[in-house]
């Protein structure tokens, strides 16, 4: 399917609104420019405006407070701040990732998969096959680069519904995990190399922390200082208004799952990493979080759209719940309930946020 669009054409789409009508979000006209802040809708406070923009982030706040009161001489230390941030790491790498492709209306649920195979994938390098550490890991990567283009293909170029492609490509990939390392647990013969890219400090901190940092930046930057990024919300706002308008829609669609399939090869390389072993489909438990941290940054600092810092706050609320309910002793079940809770009113929030943008 041809991308191409006569220059007349793209002169006569960007003279009118074409792609305003699918703007890179609230105070950006369709040229990436700034323009004056819409006033508060008619019968909303300005404080109903700050409570919907910020609302999350206060909640996140005083969650933070009550773990501290109930557990005064465990939760509000160094140690344990630090412990949330390496533990949601992973999580908020897959998070940014996927927030990608939720700009553009897309879906994806393949990376819980990817994540598996990922980690599945570098130990049976290493263990069975005596390849290099380093090897492996370029090698998985490179994986995560082509299941990202298999599902921007098929979705994008060949029309197929991202929600039905990716949950059957994450089904072939948990099957080819399975069929790499006959779904045994490995615990030996893993690189001391492998190991530290986890498990090893920088200035005081984990790797994983300046690894998802790092990816988080370059991610915010593409999306909300780049002309890419612009195009991308473009295309999430209306995808035949920014076609016609030039943008490379199916192009960027493919991008964007190349990214989510990057994202989810780095996480299986971390957590098979940072354990030093390898358990069978060990991405699943990724996909709930994943989704409800995106899904509650799109309720911060810009309601209604998907955006990574907001996906960011949503990893780390749900990384200090999930820390906070712990240390109070409550059951696992528990804790999966409060996190189905949150992704629930998480999706019912964005979703009022969208209808009154």
């Amino acid at each position: 399917m041809s991308e191409h669009v006569p220059a007349t054409t793209q002169a006569a789409a960007l003279d009118g609104n074409a792609v305003a009508t699918g703007s890179s979000g609230p105070g950006k006209n369709a040229g990436g420019g700034h323009e004056a802040a819409p006033t508060a809708a008619p019968g909303r406070s300005a404080s109903a405006e700050l409570a919907a923009k910020y609302g999350l982030l206060i909640a996140f706040l005083a969650t933070v407070v009550v773990f501290s009161v109930a557990r005064s001489s465990t939760f509000p230390t160094w140690r344990n701040a630090e412990s949330i941030l390496t533990l949601a790491a992973p999580s908020l790498i897959i998070a940014v990732g996927l927030t990608v492709v939720l700009v553009m209306q897309d879906f994806d649920l393949s990376f819980g998969g990817m994540i598996g195979l990922a980690g599945g994938a570098a130990t049976a390098f290493m263990v069975n096959h005596g390849w290099a550490w380093q090897v492996a890991v370029v090698v998985v990567l490179l994986i995560g680069v082509l299941v990202g283009i298999a599902n921007g293909y098929m979705v994008a170029y060949l029309g197929g519904s991202s929600f039905i492609i990716t949950l059957a490509m994450g089904t072939v990939l948990t099957g080819v995990e399975f069929g790499l390392t006959d779904q045994e647990t490995v615990y030996d013969g893993i690189s001391a190399g492998y190991v530290k890219l986890a498990s090893g400090e920088l200035l005081g901190l984990s790797n994983q922390i300046w690894i998802a940092a790092v990816i988080a930046i370059v991610i915010w930057g593409l999306l909300d200082r780049t002309e890419i990024g612009r195009f991308m919300y473009a295309i999430g706002g209306n995808p035949e208004a920014a076609r016609l308008s030039g943008v490379r829609v199916l192009r960027l669609r493919m991008l964007g799952f190349v990214i989510v399939g990057v994202a989810a090869a780095v996480v299986g390389i971390l957590i098979t990493s940072q354990s030093a072993s390898y358990a069978p489909n060990g991405g699943t438990s990724y996909l709930l979080p994943a989704f409800a941290a995106v899904f509650l940054g799109a309720a911060v600092f810009r309601p209604g759209e998907f955006n990574v810092l907001g996906t960011v706050v949503g990893v780390l609320f749900l990384g200090v719940i999930q820390t906070g309910l712990t240390m109070l002793d409550l059951d696992t079940w528990v804790i999966n309930l409060v996190q189905g809770g949150i992704l629930i009113a998480a999706v019912l929030i964005s979703r009022l946020g969208m209808s009154r943008r």
